[in-house]
């Protein structure tokens, strides 16, 4: 019997760092009845941050997926890091979700991070529902949010409930409760069972009147999307729960708007709701558009696959965790069926990959009497056997083939110089590091010819820091660390026109090739270098030639510039014209003309050092605002914007990477450790004087 697809939902979690994401699942877990008790962030008792990591931080920093019941509906959840360092985690998720839960703290609002996962989802076009949690806590203000997300996320919330009280229960009006506004009901939640119990109660005399407005609220962003509603209305007739339910999802799933739900998941209280929105407004896979992708064979030629087990197989690798008994690749199936002991084709690599077993996953392991005989569309499980495939790869028939578009991640902008003790643990520590790039995307080792050393490079000096301790803990390593450096890239400063040369006589033939290139700095100096062909026609090159300098001179510029053998960026190379002989100017003749001109063309150019610029979100206390900007100033800081919110300020900055090693350190002193910052990559910015001349000497 096949397996109703409208019952599925394949949700993420995401949000800023310690919203209550975990915490969130953790309430959703207990709530369906997969756990008997939930566990607790602060004792590392979770059942999705189960790395030792994790446990002793209180943070996520790898992707979970847990699988539960909730009434009807089969729910693949997927546990997301809140923290930027770790946003390759976020990315690879959301792409193969179909919706989304985006939870805001009630004291925080929206905050950098915040805006970085909700922009993933816009590319990803995931549908969305929000919740403000903590609404328990001092400073909460549920209406402060829902005014924030719209204008600074570009969003459209609805709030299809409204909290009773805010705050914890020592103040005048504590959060004691929810008001559902479709159902217009007042919900209690039962301490003694962790809020399992609901008690659903008529709305108290005293709350009707705000009830009534916010439901007239609601109703009107929902009048736009449906005739029917609005017919009702100018009828003044009674708007049937069903219909507002009905209407909401569609207008959801459009990505129109956004249904937000309150609560606070430490004690319980509005999770059971927040599932019910779950099944009733995110989408099921039938709900998604089917699947773009191309002909492996024929790029140009467009491929959908729609979401039916009678469709051919096709699926996508995004996350892969590397086993002794095997790496365990997770896959999200689109279209088709999944067998174990069946073979499949990898488009990417142009191979054929067998799969040896199957299972559904708990939390980042294999579950436990979890291993299965197939994947239908819409599954969300894991995979034992592939050998060559890795992140964002597509995995399909081998007769009806596809490839899907891959995953695309930042670039990493800090890197670490580490040497191990001995030739015996250089070859472990080779083996370590090739398994830590297939599991992590964003995480680069290479070895430096010239020092012998090894140089890792990631997102942040955390993810260095997780990585150093990895290496240490679980592979026993004796490895030697050196302190992080930031990741410069190189550009030009100025626009200029040079011929590259080649007059060289090479045994009993005279090599002759002349190439007219202009080189110039792109408006975003982060852009990947253009190389483009602009000779006029009576100029044009035969074809051999002609590939062969504009492939030298791709080359080239992937294998970085004149200073510290640094990326380069920002740049477009011109060919403009070329001379050649009518003998000896030949492909060779023409490569050598073009790495010339390469090398002339940054010097005249003159080359420029770029550095990664962070955009930086700081809360503090006003007591501290005075020295925590004097601080951001002397680290060449500059400061966007400063917003009270409530007994909180906000300060929104830029300041360079190089600045802010140990700023998290300095910021809680500064501040009694009263204060806190994220940041997140904000782009490349032209590095001081001194800085370009320290690694010219």
């Amino acid at each position: 019997m096949a397996r109703d697809l409208h019952s599925i939902r394949n949700i993420g979690i995401i949000a800023h760092i310690d919203a209550g994401k975990t915490t969130v699942t953790e309430q959703m877990l207990y709530m369906s009845g997969t756990k008997h008790r939930a566990g607790a962030v602060d004792s590392g008792t979770t059942e999705t941050d189960d790395d030792p990591e994790e446990q002793q931080r209180g943070i996520t920093i790898f992707a979970a997926c847990v699988t539960f019941r909730w009434k009807e509906c089969s729910v693949n959840l997927l546990d997301t890091p809140g923290h930027v360092d770790f946003t390759a985690e976020v990315e690879r998720c959301l792409r193969v979700l179909d919706g989304a839960v985006v939870v805001f703290s009630a004291r925080e609002g929206v905050e950098a991070q915040s805006e970085t996962v909700w922009r993933q989802a816009n590319k990803y076009g995931v549908p969305r529902i929000v919740f403000i949690n903590k609404l328990d806590r001092e400073g909460a203000d549920f209406y402060r949010v829902l005014e924030e997300i719209g204008p600074r996320l570009g969003a459209d919330p609805v709030a299809v409930q409204i909290p009773v009280g805010q705050g914890p229960s020592h103040t005048n009006d504590p959060f004691r409760g929810i008001i559902d506004l479709i159902d217009m009901k007042f919900l209690t939640f039962n301490p003694e069972d962790s809020g399992r119990t609901v008690n659903v109660q008529e709305i108290p005399d005293e709350l009707v009147g705000d009830a009534k407005d916010w439901r007239n609220v609601m109703l009107e962003k929902l009048y736009t999307h449906s005739a029917e509603m609005m017919e009702l209305a100018m009828e003044e007739k009674p708007i049937p729960a069903e219909l507002i339910r009905k209407t909401m999802r569609e207008a959801c799933i459009a990505q129109v708007i956004q249904p937000v739900f309150c609560g606070s998941a430490l004690h319980g209280v509005g999770v059971q709701p927040l599932l019910d929105g779950v099944t009733h407004f995110l989408p099921c896979p039938l709900d998604r558009p089917p699947v773009e992708g191309c002909d492996p064979k024929k790029p140009d030629k467009k491929l959908l696959r729609k979401p039916d087990p009678k469709e051919p197989f096709c699926g996508l690798v995004f996350k892969i965790l590397p086993a002794k008994t095997g790496d365990m690749f997770w896959i999200r199936v689109y279209s088709g069926r999944l067998e174990s002991n069946s073979r499949v084709y990898n488009p990417n690599r142009d191979k054929k990959e067998n799969v040896a077993q199957l299972w559904q996953i708990h939390a980042t392991k294999k579950e436990r009497q979890g291993q299965i005989d197939a994947l239908e569309c819409g599954d969300i499980a894991c995979a034992i056997g592939p050998r060559d495939s890795i992140t964002g790869d597509t995995l399909c028939d081998t007769r009806d083939m596809i490839e899907l578009p891959s995953i695309q991640f930042a670039q990493s902008v800090i890197s670490m110089a580490i040497e191990p003790e001995n030739t015996t643990e250089r070859k472990k520590l080779a083996e370590v590091l090739d398994m830590l790039k297939r599991q992590d995307p964003t995480f680069h080792a290479s070895e430096n010819s010239e020092s012998g050393q090894t140089i890792i490079s990631g997102m942040g000096e955390l993810h260095l820091e997780v990585i150093k301790n990895r290496l240490v803990r679980d592979f026993h390593l004796n490895v030697k660390f050196y302190k992080p450096r930031v990741s410069y890239r190189e550009t030009i400063g100025s626009a200029a026109e040079v011929t590259g040369q080649c007059n060289r006589q090479v045994g009993s033939q005279n090599l002759f090739a002349r190439l007219q290139v202009r080189f110039e700095p792109l408006e975003d100096v982060s852009a990947k270098v253009i190389v483009l062909d602009r000779t006029p026609p009576e100029k044009m090159l035969p074809e051999l030639q002609r590939q062969a300098a504009l492939e030298e001179l791709r080359n080239r510029a992937e294998g970085g510039g004149l200073v510290g053998s640094f990326p380069l960026t920002g740049i477009r190379i011109s060919v403009l014209g070329a001379e050649m002989a009518e003998v000896g100017s030949d492909e060779i003749a023409f490569r050598i003309a073009a790495n010339d001109a390469f090398d002339e063309g940054l010097k005249t150019a003159g080359p420029a050092l770029l550095e990664p610029v962070m955009k930086m979100e700081i809360s503090t206390p006003p007591d501290y605002l005075g020295e925590i900007v004097g601080d951001l100033q002397q680290r060449r800081g500059l400061i966007e914007r400063t917003e009270a919110r409530g007994a909180i300020t906000n300060v929104t900055a830029l300041a360079p990477l190089k600045e802010l090693f140990g700023y998290s350190s300095a910021i809680r002193s500064l501040s009694q450790g009263r204060a806190g910052c994220s940041m997140e990559p904000s782009g490349y910015q032209i590095a001081p004087q001194q800085d370009l001349d320290s690694f010219a000497m």
